[in-house]
């Protein structure tokens, strides 16, 4: 039985209407860049520096350190304000639920994120979730050696939940990167959600084990429903 579950951020359980890519695009614009809505989407759940030397190499512009700082700056500066104070800062509306019936049934709810310790913690802080004691624990990919698909994150979520095997924990999240951090780490499940940065035909190419349109699907295939 799964033991931990482990939840992407924006776009799984944190509402995304392309919120996270119009920042992106606004730090390249701040820095003399003009770059398409749409390049950003399959970006998502990457470390966000990473993310920019990514875009920086398709455009083909040096993406020296200097550059990806000043870019990450603008985009930290633009996210920041975003979650602390945009009244369209919300939850998906049956991640809340998600979390307290599974809290209920023995499982431990964590976060992982490919935004930095301070966006998360804005998130974290405005939704009330920890406050709450909707969720047990959460990481950034700024907080370990690399983001994903690397499966750092995963193992200091685990670690501090005290789980050794990997089989007893479940990844969820709407991206590429999600899945894929999830196959690395051995998820014993692997889902993906299609609320956020992927249709369900993108996601279904990554092979994921189940997609859901809704969290409020998780529980049946966690076998607690």
């Amino acid at each position: 039985m799964i033991k931990l579950a482990v939840f992407d951020m924006a776009g799984t359980t944190v509402v995304d209407n392309n919120f996270v890519g119009k920042a992106f695009q606004q730090a390249f614009s701040k820095n003399g860049y003009e770059i398409a809505l749409a390049d950003f989407n399959h970006l998502m759940g990457y470390h966000k520096p990473t993310a920019i030397r990514m875009v920086l190499d398709k455009i083909g512009v040096d993406a020296n350190d200097q550059l990806i700082e000043t870019i990450h700056d603008a985009f930290q500066t633009e996210m920041l304000d975003f979650y602390k104070h945009d009244p369209a800062v919300s939850a998906i509306p049956e991640a809340e639920n998600i979390f307290l019936y599974l809290k209920e049934k023995g499982i431990r709810i964590a976060l992982n994120t490919g935004f930095s310790r301070e966006i998360a913690d804005s998130i974290i802080t405005r939704l009330k979730w920890k406050e709450r004691g909707l969720i047990d624990d959460y990481i950034a990919s700024d907080e370990v050696e690399q983001g994903r698909p690397q499966v750092f994150m995963m193992q200091q979520l685990m670690q501090r939940a005290g789980i050794t095997d990997t089989t007893l924990v479940a990844k969820i999240g709407d991206t590429e990167v999600d899945i894929n951090e999830g196959r690395n780490a051995g998820c014993g499940l692997v889902v993906a959600v299609t609320t956020g940065a992927y249709t369900r035909e993108e996601l279904a190419a990554f092979n994921p084990d189940h997609i859901l349109d809704s969290l409020d699907e998780l529980p049946q295939l966690i076998g607690i429903a």
